[in-house]
Parts: structure tokens; C-alpha cells; sequence
């Protein structure tokens, strides 16, 4: 008789609780988030979904809280960083989020509160595509006029 065994993905390993560090907490919805684009099997990624949402769940209440005296060590620089995270996609990835969003919107049945964050982000969304679309491109200078993006990086300056 044949022995069906059962593997237990990774990501359902990590524990979860309100104890956890916020930090091991991001990095566990990082995971997530990065193996969800890769998961075809529509039941593992709705368990990968409600795992995600379990972890923000748990992280959601302790956002404000002070950081934790033994993570301040691993949160301190000597110096500034180069970059800093920042979400950045193109306009054409922001387009397909909002149209994503807005076919979701339309669908209809969400609960009342989940429609209201979709919609807040819809417009958050929207609102930043629409100034990343009209934001200036050139500049005049004494040289003439020269792409922004070239002349901030050669003023030294980071972009926002």
C-alpha cells in the first residue's frame, strides 16, 4: 500500500505571533510576496494569500509602537545610505495597477471596509500616476535645455 506523504511549503513554517519582531515579520511578508508571481496552484497561492494576510494582521497593531531596544542595533548606520526603499514602478505598471484595481471595484460584493481601502488606494494610485504623468521632463539651463533626470543626477542631488 502506497504512502501518500504531504509537504509542507516553506512558507508556512515560519511561526507567527504578536511576539515576533517587526522586522522578521516584513521580511516574512517579503517572502511571500515574492513567491506569489511564481505560485500557479490556485491552492496554494489562496493559502500563501491568507498567510500574507495573517502576517499583516499580526505586524498591523505594532506599527507605531517604539522600536524594540534589541533591534536598535541592527537598525543603526554609520552611514547614510545611498538609497532608500521606495516604491517606484513605471507608468505603465501603475496604469495596470489601477486598472486591476478598478476591474476589482467593479465586481462588486466586496465587505464595505475592503472597498473602502481599495478605493483609498485606487485614488492614492491614481493621484500619483496622473502627477508622474504630468511632471516636468527638461529644464532650461545657461547649456540649453536638458533632460531632469540627467540634471539632478549631475548636481549630485537624489531624486525623489
Amino acid at each position: 500500500m502506497a504512502t501518500t506523504t504531504t509537504q509542507t511549503h516553506p512558507l508556512f513554517t515560519f511561526p507567527l505571533s504578536a511576539i515576533t519582531d517587526f522586522t522578521g515579520l516584513a521580511s516574512y511578508c517579503e517572502n511571500i510576496a515574492d513567491a506569489l508571481p511564481e505560485t500557479h496552484d490556485t491552492t496554494l497561492k489562496m493559502a500563501l494569500f491568507g498567510r500574507l494576510n495573517t502576517c499583516l494582521t499580526v505586524l498591523q497593531p505594532t506599527l507605531l509602537d517604539p522600536v524594540p531596544e534589541h533591534l536598535v542595533e541592527s537598525l543603526t548606520v554609520d552611514t547614510l545610505p545611498v538609497t532608500s526603499p521606495q516604491l517606484a514602478p513605471d507608468c505603465t505598471a501603475l496604469c495596470r495597477y489601477a486598472m486591476a484595481l478598478v476591474q476589482t471595484l467593479m465586481q462588486q460584493g466586496l465587505p464595505p471596509e475592503t472597498e473602502q481601502q481599495l478605493t483609498g488606494l485606487l485614488s492614492e494610485l491614481i493621484n500619483y500616476f496622473a502627477a508622474e504623468m504630468k511632471a516636468p521632463r527638461w529644464l532650461r539651463t545657461e547649456q540649453g535645455v536638458v533632460n531632469i533626470e540627467t540634471a539632478v543626477s549631475w548636481q549630485g542631488c537624489v531624486l525623489p
